[in-house]
């Protein structure tokens, strides 16, 4: 033991030792579900427990890296989520985030339970790491009891949404014939496939005015003609005999046979060099439009045959909405790729482009805006600190995309980098704060804390779903989607997508999604406030 403690005694040592071992906690994966970077903060627990420490002011270095990046990452949505398809699904992240507060603000007061382990209790249930560090810094001298409250329900928290949107509809009898069908989650990438027409019902019609994507979430991208592959043109129609290429999803695929004719066997070779393209959309004036409104067939003579958004793939359909950094694959002739990109205000280094310049300037304006006292009459003044102030501006500067020479985007691998790297010191931090109390913590108020966070789990659940199948009338796919995304799970999404190849969960859980990180952060301070800890 002496050796040991010998060894851990540098800091540093400790740091990189807990990080790692925390990553390959993590890493472990049961069924499809692990713990990712959250395993840091269970193994800075027990090192915590054991009285091993990291350097001072690590945890808020990372703290401020962290929400940083996740501004960025969901500004680009959050305003436009809010102004559009905010209606139902903004309402329904609310209704989901309003209700787990109330539910930990409840117990709390009913079984006199510690303001901050409330809070933790809350921010675990939602597996929310935005939210731990909103409340871990409000709690100011408590914030042990936030990370002991995280870990207790982190895992329940995990775990509890994809039970639930996988039993929850069964229990309920009203399961579809397609939902009743599974395909393994190995078997859900977006492919390819060449469909031979055979359906005399659609001889003639223009192909790119085809109910297909409707029908079958499928879109048609190149046409073989004289033994090749094209790109599909507005003027291209149904022929007998005429050979398709069609991508979306597996049992989509079998969809768009059953309409247009049967699979083909020839094979097939494309030129995906200089007829496909990835395309990142900054253009405000695009963002927005549906596909139908945009008419990339029409206006440029291209098929945009995938969007990726919050990394999660999907086939469009005429009314899927373009929001900004969506990434496009698209496919057609150079000359079309060429005026679409600029269309959409494609710039070319827009995948890999990151300017320090602009993160160090972006930092200092929201650790500024975070040291700023605000008060309303007759109340303290409180600040929006580290968690509140970085992630503001980070906001605003991803929405706007520039302010002045401050850059708003940060290219995606860079941003996910950055992002894990401060989430990691911000979790071996709170990790080795609240390891010390951890024993006792449990010891004082029982095993029952598991429950609770389970509670806090499955009630905004409940209530969501209620809410979103009655007076939102969405249907069950969204519904089910858009709870993913209010309860920022994705492996409740993965998990939900592999029982259907309908579209609609993805969509769904990409517009909650940003809405519910922020608001859970937000809701996190409130908690602490309406509990008697006041905010610094």
């Amino acid at each position: 033991m002496n050796t040991f403690h010998t060894i851990f005694s540098n800091p540093l040592m400790a740091l990189f030792a807990i990080t790692g071992l925390g990553m390959l906690l993590g890493a472990i994966s049961f069924k499809g579900l692990s713990l990712g970077t959250s395993g840091v903060l269970f193994v800075a627990l027990i090192a915590g427990h054991f009285g091993l420490a990291i350097p001072d002011e690590i945890g808020r270095f990372g703290l401020a890296i962290f929400v940083y990046c996740v501004g960025i990452g969901a500004g680009g949505r959050f305003f436009a989520a809010l102004a559009r398809e905010g209606g139902s699904l903004a309402k329904l992240s609310l209704i989901i985030v309003v209700s787990a507060a109330a539910t930990a603000w409840g117990l709390a007061e009913l079984l006199d339970l510690p303001t901050a382990l409330a809070a933790g209790l809350f921010a675990g249930a939602m597996t929310s790491t935005p939210a731990l560090a909103a409340a871990t810094e409000g709690a100011l001298h408590l914030s042990s009891d936030v990370a002991i409250g995280y870990g207790i329900t982190y895992p329940f928290g995990v775990i509890g949404v994809v039970l639930f949107v996988q039993l929850f509809p069964r229990l309920l009898r009203n399961r579809s014939p397609q939902d009743a069908q599974s395909i393994p989650p190995e078997s859900q990438d977006v492919e390819k496939s060449l469909i031979e027409v055979t359906n005399p019902n659609l001889f003639g019609s223009k192909i790119g005015e085809s109910d297909l994507p409707e029908i079958t979430e499928c879109q048609v991208s190149r046409v073989m003609k004289d033994g090749r592959l094209i790109p599909l043109t507005d003027e291209d129609r149904f022929e007998a005999g005429q050979l398709l290429l069609v991508v979306g999803k597996p049992r989509s695929i079998l969809l768009a046979c059953k309409f247009l004719g049967k699979r083909s066997d020839q094979p097939f070779i494309v030129d995906t060099e200089n007829e496909r393209q990835r395309f990142v959309v900054t253009s405000k004036s695009v963002a927005g439009q549906t596909l139908r409104q945009l008419a990339p067939l029409r206006g440029h003579g291209v098929i945009i045959t995938r969007i990726t958004r919050l990394d999660q793939t999907f086939v469009p359909t005429a009314d899927t909405r373009i929001e900004t950094y969506d990434v496009l694959t698209v496919v057609g002739l150079p000359a079309g790729l060429r005026s679409f990109g600029q269309h959409i205000g494609h710039r070319p280094h827009a995948f890999d482009q990151t300017m320090l310049i602009s993160i160090a300037l972006g930092l200092s304006a929201g650790i500024l805006l975070g040291m700023i006292p605000i008060g309303l009459p007759g109340s303290t003044p409180m600040t929006l600190g580290l968690a509140g102030g970085p992630l503001i501006v980070a906001l605003i500067l991803g929405h706007a995309g520039r302010i002045g020479p401050i850059v708003g985007h940060i290219s995606r691998p860079t941003r996910l980098l950055l992002q894990d790297f401060g989430l990691v010191l911000f979790l071996a931090d709170a990790g080795i704060t609240g390891g010390a109390q951890l024993v006792d913590t449990v010891s004082q108020h029982g095993w029952g804390l598991f429950l609770l966070g389970a509670a806090v789990t499955l009630a905004p659940m409940l209530i969501a779903y209620a809410v979103a199948r009655g007076p939102l009338k969405l249907t069950r796919m969204q519904a089910l989607g858009g709870i993913c995304g209010g309860m920022t799970s994705t492996p409740a999404l993965g998990s939900l997508t592999a029982s259907t190849d309908s579209q609609e969960p993805i969509v769904s859980y990409a517009t909650a999604y940003p809405i519910a990180l922020i608001l859970m952060t937000l809701f996190a301070k409130v908690l602490i406030g309406l509990l008697g800890i006041p905010t610094p």
